[in-house]
């Protein structure tokens, strides 16, 4: 049996459809990837660059394959895939707007989760002088993997840009759902995407 997902996990489950292809991208210890194939009979594989963490997914029953994102994903054919989830990894990555193009090439449909740099504790730590740390941001400005920092209109324009449609949005901080100025009171951004 699965261990209940983290919130922001769940909402993510939510969106995928039962039995669908899914990749995972940056997947972890693979939590999501186990939970979906045990609760949705998804098929699917992870892809994540610690090796540790691609044994631990194995050892759970999940098919993952070390890899690095910045490389592309020219191992995968094009539609391969019903859906392509990068989760809380794509502010980690150099190529951010190549990933993005790269998993709707791959996948029929794409979910991208981020820490929305414009939470307003995030502004309120820069203005007393500090790079945040917080829930969704929790490392120190020496040691943090994240490269680029990103609010919701970046995503948003980044999308345009490409001509990739934005199919559905939340924003959540600790776990609830925000819709009032979600740019300055939501903390993490979820958005679902396709052609």
């Amino acid at each position: 049996m699965t261990a209940p997902l983290r919130p922001d996990l769940q909402l993510v489950a939510n969106w995928v459809p039962e039995g669908a292809r899914i990749l995972d991208l940056g997947c972890g210890d693979g939590d999501l990837l186990a939970w979906l194939q045990q609760h949705k009979s998804v098929r699917g594989y992870g892809v994540e660059i610690d090796i540790n963490k691609v044994v631990h997914c194995v050892d759970a029953g999940v098919s993952a394959i070390q890899g690095d994102l910045e490389t592309g994903l020219s191992d995968f054919a094009d539609g391969s895939f019903d859906l392509v989830i990068l989760s809380q990894t794509i502010q980690a990555v150099r190529e951010s707007e190549a990933i993005l193009l790269e998993m709707l090439r791959v996948g029929r449909e794409a979910i991208v989760t981020f820490p929305n740099f414009g939470y307003w504790q995030n502004r309120w730590q820069i203005f007393k002088g500090h790079m945040p740390v917080s829930e969704t941001i929790p490392f120190q400005w020496y040691d943090t993997p994240n490269i680029h920092w990103c609010m919701l209109g970046d995503f948003e324009a980044l999308c345009a840009k490409n001509q990739i449609q934005v199919k559905q949005r939340v924003v959540m901080d600790q776990g609830r759902r925000v819709s009032f100025l979600p740019n300055l009171l939501g903390s993490l951004a979820f958005y679902r995407v396709g052609p």
